[in-house]
């Protein structure tokens, strides 16, 4: 295949390793901002990694290759506790979009941090994966995080997206700039 019809070299698919290259360097380092700067940034970021995913091209997987993953729980747990210190009690929030929520009379508690670890683990997969410079794997790389964007990590992005937002725009004590 030449390499102008390949579309792990497509526009969108290098912009998409990018934004989550940055995506993921941002959770990383987390504890590294106020939870201001943190909030602001998210609520920038995460909007453009969705439609950086979105605009993934289709590319059909080859169910005979076995992805060795690098984000470990060590890992995840690192970027969902870095999350969880900096927002503190801000962390949790309502979710409506839970599968158990249709059993349930009362609300079910989420958390931004456990949202943002999820999408950490896939995006982080996915850039590890595309960072090996092998083109089987790298092919293989975009169609297993767009399947994945599609199935679960797409709306763990909206969910924690929306709390964020809430945080940013609705808390009047980050709107003064308080707790900087």
């Amino acid at each position: 295949m030449k390499k102008e019809e390949n579309p792990i070299y497509a526009r969108n698919t290098l912009e998409f390793v990018t934004v989550a290259l940055e995506y993921c360097s941002f959770v990383e380092g987390a504890s590294r901002n106020g939870a201001y700067d943190f909030v602001d940034k998210a609520t920038k970021i995460l909007p453009l990694l969705y439609l950086k995913a979105a605009l993934l091209p289709e590319v059909e997987s080859d169910d005979i290759y076995e992805p060795e993953f690098h984000v470990t729980e060590d890992m995840y747990e690192a970027v969902r506790s870095g999350v969880a210190g900096l927002l503190e009690e801000r962390d949790t929030y309502l979710d409506t979009f839970h599968q158990d929520m249709q059993y349930s009379d009362t609300p079910i508690a989420a958390f931004i941090s456990e949202n943002l670890a999820d999408v950490y683990q896939d995006v982080g997969n996915f850039v590890a994966l595309f960072r090996t410079g092998n083109e089987v794997v790298m092919r293989e790389s975009v169609a297993l995080c767009y399947q994945n964007f599609c199935d679960y990590w797409g709306q763990q992005l909206l969910n924690a997206l929306k709390a964020l937002h809430s945080l940013r725009y609705a808390d009047e004590e980050w709107k003064d700039g308080n707790d900087r």
